[in-house]
Order: structure tokens, then C-alpha cells, then sequence
């Protein structure tokens, strides 16, 4: 009896021996699978997270155009767009040269950067060899700058005038009635759309409102 007695303790630790290896196995694997939720889910909040200010950044962080008008020259026709620009609000600092303004007009579309635009020429003041009518620059200028940022928004009572040489950059003035899309893109992402329409005469005039 005592034999058989031993021979059923003996079975019995045998089982429970089994029983905790298995738990065990199982916590450690519930504890990998816990660690490897963990961290996708923070992954995610982290991607979420960056997304989430990138969005924000890009709906924000925008370009306000507060005016536009062109200058007409003697042919009575427009030579140069300008445009009176400052930051939207809530918006972070923005540095319009590393802006760029895509310029869909009646004869061309290109992509233009900030640099010295010579009012005379359409030259870059730097890059003499630029050939007339090839520029792709806008110049950026300041009208109220109380802290002398230019080019770089970081008031909101800052005021730029964005000048763009039409000739320059299509190969020829803008007519009467003929209209350009810029669409301004601050280095956020964030797009501002502005369409200048040169007005159905500019008998007499020297400067019109696009």
C-alpha cells in the first residue's frame, strides 16, 4: 500500500510540474505579446502625433494676401505683379525664401524661388548671365518690418511686397484682360491661391489693382 501510495505523489508532482511549465510558457508569451502592442501602439501615437502637427502645420503656417496690383507700362501693358503679403493668423514664422510661387499664366507655367530681382532687366542681380525672359524669381521687399526680418514673416503686423517681372518670366507683358494663377507655398506645405486679373483697360493708367 505505502508503494502505491509514493507511486501516485510521485504521478501527481510529475503533473504539476507540466502544468507550471505551460503556465509559464504562457505568461512569458501573453508578456510578449503585451510588449509588442505596446510599442506598435506607441509607434502609432508617435506617428499620429507627427501627422497631426504636419496637418496643422500646413492648414496654419499659410501666406495672407492682403493686396495685388500691377504695374502698367508705356505699351499699356502690365510688366510687373505685385502682391502685399503677411502671416496668416496663428501662423509660425515664415520664411518666404524658401517659398515658392507657381506661376500659371497665359503663355507659361513654372515654378519660381525668391532671389534679387533687378527691376530694370529681370536679372539676378547676383547671376548677371541670367538671360531676359528666363527668370524664374520673385523678390521680396519690406513694406512695414519693425523688427527688419525680411524675408522672414515673424510678426503679425509685418507687411511684404512680393514682386514678380511678368516679362522676365512668360517672355512677354500681360494684356488687357489676361489673368495669372499663383499658387504661394511657404516651406509648412501650406498653399495660398491667388489669381491675378489684369483689368479690361488700362488706357491712362499707371498702376491697376490684379
Amino acid at each position: 500500500m505505502k508503494e502505491k501510495f509514493k507511486e501516485r505523489l510521485t504521478d501527481r508532482g510529475q503533473v504539476g510540474i507540466g502544468t507550471l511549465i505551460v503556465f509559464i510558457a504562457m505568461v512569458l508569451v501573453a508578456a510578449i505579446a503585451a510588449g509588442v502592442l505596446i510599442n506598435t501602439a506607441g509607434f502609432l501615437q508617435t506617428k499620429s502625433e507627427q501627422t497631426g502637427e504636419e496637418s496643422s502645420a500646413q492648414v496654419s503656417n499659410r501666406v495672407q494676401v492682403v493686396s495685388g496690383f500691377g504695374n502698367v507700362a508705356n505699351t499699356e501693358e502690365v510688366d510687373y505683379i505685385n502682391l502685399t503679403v503677411m502671416r496668416g493668423s496663428g501662423s509660425d514664422d515664415i520664411n518666404l525664401s524658401t517659398a515658392t510661387i507657381e506661376w500659371i499664366g497665359p503663355n507659361t507655367a513654372t515654378t519660381l524661388t525668391e532671389g534679387n530681382l533687378s527691376a530694370t532687366s529681370g536679372n539676378i542681380d547676383n547671376n548677371p548671365d541670367t538671360e531676359y525672359g528666363e527668370s524664374t524669381y520673385f523678390n521680396v521687399s519690406a513694406i512695414k518690418d519693425p523688427s527688419e526680418s525680411v524675408p522672414v514673416l515673424d510678426e503679425q503686423d509685418d507687411r511684404f511686397k512680393v514682386t514678380m517681372n511678368a516679362e522676365a518670366i512668360s517672355g512677354s507683358k500681360l494684356g488687357e484682360g489676361q489673368e495669372v494663377e499663383l499658387k504661394l507655398t511657404t516651406q509648412y506645405g501650406a498653399v495660398t491661391i491667388y489669381r491675378a486679373n489684369v483689368p479690361q483697360s488700362l488706357s491712362q493708367e499707371s498702376a491697376v489693382t490684379v
